[in-house]
């Protein structure tokens, strides 16, 4: 079985803006053969860019997550110790610390992760588009 991590904005199509995944991530969803994870990192990027009007939600992080994590049926994954320190080993490519972090977890982890974002590809993770 494969596992996955969920990109930020990944998730935030699964709920909001199916339409934007792409046909290799939509059927993938569809599939018993990998299993969905969802970051902690996930969950903070998504109240700090809410909080300084960067993401505009149907209601605040605070009233609407908790129900789509728990409804999307997608593993909960706490940020770790072993994904904070892997931060140290990591090149400096990718600017955004939330994507560092996500790209941490998934190397620690052993995951694939999926995200249209093309800085990825410079790290040595396995991507899913």
């Amino acid at each position: 079985m494969r596992n996955i991590l969920l990109d930020t904005h990944i998730f935030l199509w699964m709920q909001f803006e199916p339409s934007k995944l792409s046909p290799n991530l939509s059927s993938l969803l569809q599939s018993q053969d990998a299993r969905w994870h969802l970051s902690q990192i996930s969950v903070l990027e998504i109240q700090i860019k809410h909080q300084i009007g960067k993401l505009h939600l149907p209601s605040p992080p605070a009233q609407c997550l908790p129900d789509l994590i728990k409804n999307s049926k997608l593993a909960f994954h706490p940020i770790s110790d072993e994904a904070i320190f892997m931060l140290g080993k990591l090149p400096s490519i990718h600017r955004d610390p939330f994507d560092r972090l996500l790209i941490s977890t998934a190397l620690v982890e052993g995951w694939e992760i999926a995200t249209v974002d093309d800085q990825f590809e410079s790290y040595p993770v396995r991507t899913v588009r």
